[in-house]
């Protein structure tokens, strides 16, 4: 049985928990928050602490930590878990600079441990089955991509928690909602070769930036447009992923991008796409996300193997939004290395 704890618990550790309770083999043994009045569970046999390395230290049978603090903490809760030899599973976005993403990956490596990053949108049906046409090279050569997130949060959801919006603990639009879709821009577009992007704050009364946009090369020569806003009124209006290939289009879209809205794809028929589309409207959202970043750790760990979604992953969207606001901020094109 691995043995799973929880630092930090906060809305999104509800679904770590209930993602541990349905994990085969996964057992949530404690929970951890600096606040007192947060560590309520319905579980007696859960420990409770108040005090991260006290917990670590007084609990060798800890197999994993789940950092579910706000996201400026990420890098510097690694250090202390990968301290005790501990794995970790650690929310998104693995960081808020690429320099702090890239050191939580070598001392989790120097440690000997884990590291997974949650992101889970990469589990959801219709991303799925793009993931396996693309695995089959039914795209051929690729042309360009769009990951657009057209999003509402209002001043007040900022108002909740005054570590909300600030560059040293939340990020942006780009950091904190569209860090998803870029992930998997990222996932099926491949490395970046230079970016020009802008970034702008327009409603919110934030640090960070509210709306973004971005052009990406790509090193195999596709382009790629980002689009990401949390300023359109009065809600959400939609989160979409496209990609062209010589041989197809595909678009994921809706409020969420768990839909199928285009797949104009050689070699399938009209019927094909219908079943498919019929499929994923059934299904649109599968197992959660969460279920099976906790499924894959307990996994990995047993076959002493790499997590699915692991540091590079986490990494990889981090760089690629911060090339973005500084290119706004110096008005230069940004060249990766």
């Amino acid at each position: 049985m691995i043995q799973f704890a929880i630092v930090g618990m906060g809305f999104i550790a509800d679904k770590h928990i209930a993602a541990i309770q349905n994990a085969e083999g996964a057992n949530l043994f404690a929970i951890c928050d600096t606040n007192p009045d947060r560590l309520v569970l319905d579980d007696e046999n859960v420990l409770k602490y108040t005090d991260l390395e006290k917990m670590l230290t007084e609990n060798p049978q800890i197999d994993v930590v789940n950092i579910c603090v706000p996201s400026g903490l990420h890098a510097t809760l690694t250090k202390v878990v990968a301290k005790y030899n501990k794995h970790i599973v650690t929310e998104k976005p693995m960081a808020l600079n690429s320099a702090d993403a890239k050191e939580m990956m070598e001392i989790a490596k120097d440690a000997g441990v884990k590291l997974s990053i949650v992101h889970p949108n990469r589990y959801r049906p219709a991303i799925m089955e793009v993931r396996e046409l693309m695995d089959a090279g039914k795209f051929g050569k690729l042309s360009h991509a769009n990951a657009t997130v057209r999003w509402n949060r209002g001043q007040e959801y900022y108002d909740q928690a005054p570590w909300r919006g600030t560059k040293q603990f939340d990020g942006g639009v780009l950091m904190n909602q569209a860090i998803h879709n870029l992930d998997l821009l990222l996932w099926f577009m491949g490395p970046v070769k230079s970016v020009q992007g802008m970034v702008a704050t327009r409603f919110r009364d934030i640090e960070t930036e509210d709306v973004a946009t971005a052009l990406i090369e790509f090193e195999s020569g596709a382009l790629g447009v980002v689009e990401a806003a949390t300023t359109v009124y009065p809600q959400n209006l939609e989160e979409s992923l496209s990609i062209f290939g010589e041989s197809a289009s595909v678009k994921v879209s809706g409020k969420n991008a768990v839909f199928i809205d285009t797949w104009d794809v050689e070699g399938y028929s009209e019927d094909e796409v219908k079943a498919l589309k019929a499929k994923i409207q059934n299904d649109p959202w599968g197992k959660k996300g969460h279920d099976c970043i906790i499924e894959d750790m307990v996994a990995a760990i047993n076959e002493d193997r790499e997590p699915e979604v692991g540091g590079i992953d986490g990494y990889n969207p981090v760089r690629l939004i911060e090339a973005i606001i500084e290119s706004s901020e110096t008005g230069k094109r940004i060249i990766f290395s």
